[in-house]
């Protein structure tokens, strides 16, 4: 389905599948659909033509509700928190981009964010309309991100992913244990854990594998490799918190800190050093790597 409306500024618009339900017109839904918009703003969007029903026609505050049609919008957040760190294409052809992406950037549009994504910047700066991440990448971390730019071979790099042939190594800084023999592979179970945005191991089955090796120590401090046979949302963070060494930084594991603005001081020292992966097109082995390292942090000063 094409939108009606084209992409601006590199955000492509959203849309909604209108639900059940009987409102006197679209301005009623709207605002009972996102009750964090007002009406006024929902006006002042219809005036600018910038929202629309699919067929491209026009929705005015009257327009009659048409339930199980599909309505396109461009979602607008008014003070979006600017990222002061870029991005860098680290390669790209016909089929695919390969992105170094900073700390505290998201991938993808989505809650406080969305021109303030990678995915937002790049389709600004080139102008690749098609531009879509084949893989995910927390927003606390920082290294590669492959996007495909091709629709007709975006299956062949997505199915990759989907069976595990992309091989993919982190570097990481956490404490050093002495007692803990390394290399090491950590087998678990990771679901949903409390509160909502963490993850968990628990009894069952295991789903979640890593391989952690010590590359060099310092200070108490070391830099690890890790290479996730899985993909587990928060897997790495959740493995090493379980060992005893949780990733510098990190304000989710071991304990959920206090929500607050993102200290761009202290970056989760997390890095998605490498990833490399049989091509599909021509067979070629392709290796991309980060020109991003993580360093240890200086002793503190008397």
């Amino acid at each position: 389905m094409l939108a009606p409306l084209p992409i601006r500024d590199g955000v492509a618009p959203s849309y909604l599948w209108l639900p059940p339900g009987s409102w006197p017109d679209m301005l009623g839904f709207l605002t009972e659909h996102f009750r964090h918009v007002d009406a006024a703003t929902w006006i002042d969007r219809m005036q600018r033509g910038e929202v629309r029903f699919a067929d491209g026609s026009e929705i005015l505050p009257a327009s009659a509700y048409r339930r199980g049609h599909c309505m396109f919008y461009y979602r607008e957040i008014a003070h979006e928190t600017p990222i002061p760190f870029a991005a860098s294409i680290l390669y790209q052809d016909a089929h695919v981009l390969v992105a170094d992406k900073p700390h505290f950037l998201p991938v993808t549009p989505g809650g406080r964010f969305v021109k303030e994504t990678l995915l937002v910047r790049l389709k600004h700066s080139t102008g690749l309309s098609d531009l879509v991440p084949i893989h995910r990448l927390d927003r606390e971390t920082a290294g590669v991100v492959i996007f495909s730019h091709n629709p007709a071979t975006r299956g062949l790099y997505q199915s990759m992913f989907q069976q595990r042939a992309m091989r993919k190594l982190y570097h990481a800084l956490a404490p050093v244990v002495p007692s803990l023999v390394l290399p090491l592979t950590r087998h678990s179970r990771i679901e949903k854990g409390e509160p909502f945005f963490r993850m968990a191991e628990c009894a069952g089955p295991t789903n979640a594998e890593t391989e952690i090796a010590l590359l060099e120590q310092h200070n108490g401090l070391g830099l690890y490799a890790l290479r996730p046979h899985t993909g587990r949302q928060h897997q790495l963070r959740v493995h090493m918190a379980a060992l005893g060494m949780p990733i510098l930084n990190d304000d989710f594991y071991p304990h959920a800190l206090p929500c607050k603005q993102d200290d761009v001081s202290r970056p989760l020292q997390l890095l998605a050093k490498q990833i490399t992966f049989v091509d599909p097109l021509n067979g070629l082995e392709r290796r991309f790597e980060s020109e991003r390292n993580l360093a240890f942090p200086l002793p503190l000063s008397d």
